[in-house]
């Protein structure tokens, strides 16, 4: 499955609960609930530029707390037989305790948990859509220069690679090492296991190949494109939809994400591994009990049908790659379920801007305290609440060395006195975070103490971890957690600094939207929401300046006529040029940061649709379409409205 958004990376990792409906276009998603179904964006930097964050995260043996759970550690290198419509793999739970078999069961997402609530009583819906199976081309792979005709599901590995041969991730020794490793096990045991020597394969013939069928898709004429998208369309139809409670509801994404290579974002230690045909032994459906089960491909059959009315997603299997995760077909963004709770997350945020004053006076208090437990507990909170910092979790060995602020070590920071603490480590997704922050004495001197006779692979916070955090918060206002405080912090902070720095009067809807951008970019540091820049941006910035340049000769050349009707073109033609000058401006002022990722997950919509009532400015200036259509709810708020 492969939906589009406005980003360069890759989404493949993503979690389906947290990508748009086929037909939706969003410029980022991200979230970092504790449930499996978060992503996130951004930053500039990488690990290449900081040997200690390198070795930070190719250390494999350093010193860890223990973990709660047992977790699967299949790792998805095991010969990919699901390529090829087989199915057999070994069960995760082999050879584990019946405690830890009972452990792993409780946090299984398909069974209901203990008490929780009832969401529906009657849910009907059509299953997924799967990709179309592989159809081979029967190029050869040249192996020591030598034509190796492959196999069908051989083929396809190699494919995979074949058409990344011009991208930046076929040049990156990770992405190739983990690609082969990959595809020698899919020819272990074939007539082509001889293949063992990737410097001596040659992709080149499938390469232009592959090319030559992108341009021959291009000339395909356009009523035949409009033709053959109209008839996908009129087939995928059916599993747009499904009806809770009586209710008709768009589905968010009802497509199987297609095999290919894993990308990731980042430095991604999994990117060039085999992403797994899923066949329907794989999924589970969730259904209503009495309605109609889906059919599955023919000759299959779903691992599982339950009837889990505690949840609202239709389907979900494990991730191929990273084996923990678990990927759901959801209601979409538009549809009154997600609206509901959008509206609980956002009225949860408000509700702490009440408490968040005690809850600072809390934390201030505790960090005096004679336990360490809650002197530790009290600084996570402080930089949860002023830095915006995500809870971090333990990773195993083969994932990526990312950290939150539960997991921060001794050698991710450094003390500048009198009081500033400087933070460089890996963020969610490989995502350097290198920030300087003035933070109050008493958090100095706390984390100082922390710091204290420890080695530099040890943790800061070796008391706690995320879990005694929300529920240590959890005793100070209920439902608090740390995403409750980073959805308060993104919204209160644009709230703010709309009130601030929106210009008044004359002002234009393009100086008035700069406004909003600059308020936007402000929380998106915040957050850390940020982007590698994009490939294009210096050709970009080139045509504008192309641009700049032809519309200053019109003004000069006009200007050497004497005529009064000159005048009015010369007015008109300022504008432009001081619309096109604030253009270029933004666009290099955000060219590493992610906008959409805090409008999308984290800054209350009502915020931004107040303004753009109150300023006179069409919420599709500030908003896609998409997001328009997703906060509809939002859509009928007073201007006076405030967070």
């Amino acid at each position: 499955m492969q939906n589009k958004k406005k980003m360069s990376d890759s989404d493949d990792d993503l979690p389906l609960a947290t990508r748009a409906p086929a037909q939706t276009t969003y410029e980022h998603v991200d979230s970092d609930d504790d449930v499996p179904l978060g992503t996130r964006i951004p930053v500039a930097s990488s690990t290449k530029a900081n040997p200690k964050l390198k070795s930070a995260a190719n250390k494999s043996t350093r010193k860890r707390k223990t973990r709660d759970v047992e977790h699967d550690s299949s790792s998805g290198d095991e010969p990919i037989g699901s390529l090829v419509g087989l199915t057999g793999r070994k069960s995760s739970s082999s050879g584990l305790s019946a405690k830890k078999r009972a452990k792993r069961a409780d946090d299984e997402p398909w069974r209901a948990k203990k008490g929780a609530k009832k969401m529906w009583s009657t849910l009907e819906h059509n299953g997924v859509v799967f990709p179309p199976p592989y159809e081979a081309h029967g190029i050869p792979l040249v192996y020591d220069g030598h034509d190796v005709k492959l196999l069908p599901h051989e083929e396809e590995v190699a494919t995979f690679f074949a058409v990344m041969k011009d991208t930046d991730y076929a040049q990156k020794e990770i992405f190739v090492k983990n690609f082969f490793d990959g595809f020698k096990k899919i020819l272990r045991g074939g007539p082509h296991g001889f293949i063992k020597d990737f410097k001596k394969c040659d992709f080149t013939k499938i390469y232009m190949w592959n090319l030559q069928e992108r341009e021959r898709k291009k000339l395909v004429c356009a009523e035949e494109k409009k033709r053959v998208k109209a008839e996908q369309a009129a087939a995928e139809e059916k599993y747009c939809w499904a009806t809770i409670d009586g209710r008709r509801e768009r589905v968010g994404n009802y497509k199987v994400e297609p095999p290919g290579l894993f990308r990731g974002r980042g430095e991604h230690p999994k990117m060039g591994r085999i992403k797994k045909r899923i066949m329907p032994e794989d999924i589970i459906i969730n259904i209503g009990k009495g309605a109609k089960v889906p059919e599955p491909l023919s000759g299959h059959s779903w691992k599982q049908v339950i009837h889990n009315d505690t949840v609202t997603w239709l389907c979900g299997w494990n991730d191929t790659i990273n084996t923990k995760d678990w990927k759901y077909v959801q209601f979409g963004a538009t549809s009154s379920i997600k609206a509901e709770s959008d509206i609980q997350k956002y009225e949860k945020a408000r509700k702490l801007k009440l408490a968040v004053d005690a809850i600072r006076r809390d934390y201030f208090t505790k960090m005096k305290s004679g336990s360490i437990l809650e002197q530790q507990l009290a600084v996570t909170t402080y930089l949860v609440d002023k830095l915006a910092l995500r809870a971090g979790g333990e990773k195993d060995d083969d994932l990526a060395d990312t950290v939150g602020v539960c997991t921060l070590r001794v050698g991710h920071i450094d003390f500048l006195p009198p009081s500033t603490i400087k933070f460089d480590f890996l963020g969610k997704d490989s995502i350097r975070y290198l920030q300087e922050h003035e933070v109050d004495p008493l958090v100095f001197h706390a984390m100082q103490r922390f710091c204290k006779g420890k080695k530099k692979d040890q943790d800061i916070f070796d008391h706690i971890d995320p879990t005694k955090v929300n529920k240590h918060l959890q005793t100070l206002m209920p439902g608090l957690t740390i995403k409750v405080f980073r959805t308060y912090n993104a919204s209160y902070t644009l709230n703010k600094l709309l009130k601030e720095t929106t210009p008044a009067g004359n002002a234009t809807v393009p100086m008035k939207k700069a406004a909003y951008d600059a308020a936007n970019k402000e929380v998106a540091v915040l957050c850390n929401h940020q982007k590698g820049v994009s490939k294009a941006h210096d050709a970009q910035m080139e045509k504008l300046r192309d641009k700049r340049k032809i519309i200053e000769k019109e003004i000069s050349t006009l200007r050497k006529e004497t005529k009064d009707k000159n005048k009015a073109k010369i007015r008109a033609l300022k504008e432009r040029l001081s619309k096109l000058e604030l253009q270029m401006k933004m666009k290099d002022e955000l060219k590493t940061v992610s906008l959409g990722t805090s409008k999308i997950n984290y800054m209350d919509p009502r915020i931004t649709i107040a303004w753009c009532k109150k300023n006179d400015v069409p919420p599709p200036t500030v908003y896609t379409k998409a997001l328009v259509e997703k906060f509809n709810w939002a859509m009928e708020v007073e201007p006076s409205f405030d967070f």
